[in-house]
């Protein structure tokens, strides 16, 4: 685990799931900590897929889901313009203005969270190709958004090592996100 998520409440489950939320984020935000956006953009894997692309497609992500949680859907030509550019920044889209985007998805994505009364709240996925659709919870949403972050942070955690050898604690620790442990104390 790249960083401690300290435990909630007792009882505050919308806390505990925000909080998971936020520190697979953090772990996609510090993968591009100290690059070049030479670097940001490559794609030194086996994968087509660079670092800056990573948190482009996760904002759009949460972007499309914020919609979908409180049913102002974009129309499917749109979406799927959207996604199929989701994973290619642009030339304006620099390392700054993607964490920038990023941030406001976040930041608007919990304040809708903790607006909303109750986690078993719905709200409906229209009907994909690869999906039936349905009414889902909020609670099924952010768990969803969890999945979906730490899937990608994984793919980051490669990108990054093979960029410049760096790994999720070397960035943990670089960016204060948690202090370095005394390694010596043992496990």
């Amino acid at each position: 685990m790249p960083v401690v998520v300290e435990p909630e409440e007792h009882g505050d489950e919308r806390g505990a799931l925000l909080a998971y939320l936020r520190a697979q984020r953090g772990a996609v935000r510090r993968a591009l900590h100290g690059l070049t956006e030479e670097q940001a953009r490559s794609a030194p894997s086996a994968s087509a897929i660079s670092l800056s692309g990573v948190l482009k497609h996760l904002t759009f992500v949460e972007e499309l889901w914020l919609r979908v949680f409180v049913d102002d859907p974009l129309p499917d030509e749109e979406k799927k313009r959207l996604r199929e550019a989701s994973f290619t920044p642009g030339p304006d889209e620099t390392v700054e203005h993607l964490l920038e985007r990023s941030e406001r998805a976040a930041a608007e994505l919990e304040k809708a969270a903790l607006a909303q009364p109750s986690l078993d709240d719905t709200f409906v996925i229209p009907p994909a190709p690869w999906f039936e659709g349905g009414r889902y919870s909020w609670r099924w949403g952010l768990l969803h958004l969890i999945e979906e972050y730490a899937r990608h942070a994984g793919h980051a955690d490669i990108v990054r090592e093979t960029i410049d050898g760096k790994v999720a604690f070397d960035l943990v620790f670089e960016t204060g996100a948690m202090p370095e442990p005394d390694w010596s104390r043992g496990a």
